[in-house]
């Protein structure tokens, strides 16, 4: 079956939100439960470093298998170890069980990283090549922090409802999650179609239904046993490719670069504000049952900058929104180290994922204009890999400044420096301005 862009985008909706509904639903108690379970701060830095550090080693191969064997099997092989890493994260207890199941996670998001964007993009424009991304993007990310939003809600409801006495109070949403990723799973097998793998074009008006359905599984058979010779040859040529492309282009080359800069303001208000939040209310259950809806309202702002971004970049062109997110991202990360008290807290750190919300699509299409189809997942592997081995050297920094001195601290040096990455879109810029999009 050929897709439509509408087609096409109403399949990136859904799935984008049966994805991120579950990291909603355990949003800000991955940093919890550790900590409730005797890890220290510093540990937990660590932890979360050697999830970056998978993410950073891995991105590019997955990136390059995308582009040779297709986007549907990493995206349900991801999906797989979602659940497990979760199923893990659960029962651990100890350091090197909350590690390993750190590393199935990194796994499982360089796996996820790209391929159903770059899918959509793909197919949307093999339908219609000038159909405008940017604005479905925007869609995607305002749908991606509805989802996390409604996720978060139900967490914070969950872990302040205690409903299984016998265990924390922090584990509930965790199992949940692990259900839905299990259903999103399924569904990514089930909407996800690639010309070339499951989709063999029009079908015979003769045939039957058992020999259309017989010859649609040959296919598919076909296309697995000639995966693992596929993925030999045809992903060091793609990871080649994409790092050729990002090399000789100096927009790219600073796009990718902006990230160093934005992953350590993410680091502020994702990684130490439910740190700081346990300082200011007492304790990690009281902290995860205010962090939900807090958490939910975030995510709703989220979505809110996303759809503003997208009727921003009408008037003002792309480049700059994304300019202008980048500089009031940071300047909110700084508000949140220097308010005090949990009123200043909770506001910065709203206006912080308003900022970051915008900032996404506006990012992702700049990326998606110096890519084409044969390398696009790769060449967004390599943002990712460079966002997550940013983030996680940051952590290295950071969580052991946050434990020295405050939270606070750690938070204005993070949103200080992260305003700086704004200067790195202006090639973006400068392209923007002599190329008709």
């Amino acid at each position: 079956m050929i897709l439509t862009a509408a087609q096409a985008e109403r399949r990136l909706l859904i799935l984008t939100t049966t994805r991120w509904l579950p990291v909603g639903l355990t949003f800000g108690l991955t940093l919890l439960l550790p900590l409730e379970r005797g890890i220290t701060l510093v540990q937990l830095g660590v932890l979360l470093s050697v999830q970056g550090f998978v993410v950073l080693g891995l991105e590019l191969p997955t990136g390059g298998l995308a582009d040779s064997i297709g986007r549907r099997p990493l995206l349900v092989a991801s999906g797989v170890l979602a659940v497990l890493s979760t199923v893990l994260f659960v029962v651990a207890d100890m350091f090197w069980m909350f590690a390993i199941a750190m590393v199935l996670q990194g796994v499982f998001r360089a796996l996820d990283s790209g391929p159903l964007e770059a899918w959509y993009v793909d197919t949307a424009q093999a339908s219609d090549p000038h159909v405008p991304i940017d604005r479905a993007l925007s869609r995607a990310a305002t749908v991606l922090g509805g989802a996390i939003a409604v996720g978060a809600l139900l967490g914070g409801a969950l872990v302040a409802w205690h409903p299984i006495a016998a265990v924390s109070a922090l584990v509930p949403p965790f199992v949940m999650a692990a259900v839905l990723s299990a259903g999103h799973t399924l569904l990514t097998a089930l909407l996800v179609r690639e010309s070339g793998a499951t989709d063999t074009g029009k079908p015979n008006g003769d045939a039957s239904d058992s020999r259309r359905a017989a010859a649609r599984i040959e296919v598919i058979l076909h296309a697995a046993r000639g995966t693992v010779g596929r993925a030999v040859r045809g992903a060091p040529a793609a990871v080649v490719e994409g790092v050729r492309v990002v090399g000789g282009s100096r927009v790219l080359r600073a796009l990718v670069l902006v990230e160093v800069f934005w992953s350590i303001a993410m680091i502020a208000f994702e990684t130490l504000t439910p740190i700081r939040l346990a300082e200011l209310v007492g304790g990690e259950d009281a902290a995860g049952a205010l962090f939900g809806p807090m958490s939910a309202v975030a995510w709703a702002v989220f979505a809110a900058g996303s759809a503003v971004a997208g009727f921003a970049s009408r008037w003002i062109g792309v480049a700059w929104t994304a300019i202008v997110a980048r500089v009031l991202n940071g300047a909110f990360v700084v508000l949140m180290g220097v308010a005090a008290g949990l009123p200043g807290l909770v506001a910065g750190y709203w206006l912080a994922y308003a900022t970051h919300g915008a900032a996404g699509p506006m990012h992702s299409t700049l990326l998606h204009r110096q890519a084409v189809a044969a390398n696009r997942a790769t060449v967004l592997s390599v943002n990712s890999m460079v966002a997550g081995g940013a983030y996680s050297l940051g952590l290295l920094a950071l969580t052991p400044l946050a434990e020295a001195t405050t939270p606070a601290t750690a938070m204005i040096a993070a949103g200080t420096f992260s305003i700086l990455g704004a200067l790195l879109y202006l090639p973006a810029l400068r392209a923007e301005r002599h190329t008709s999009y």
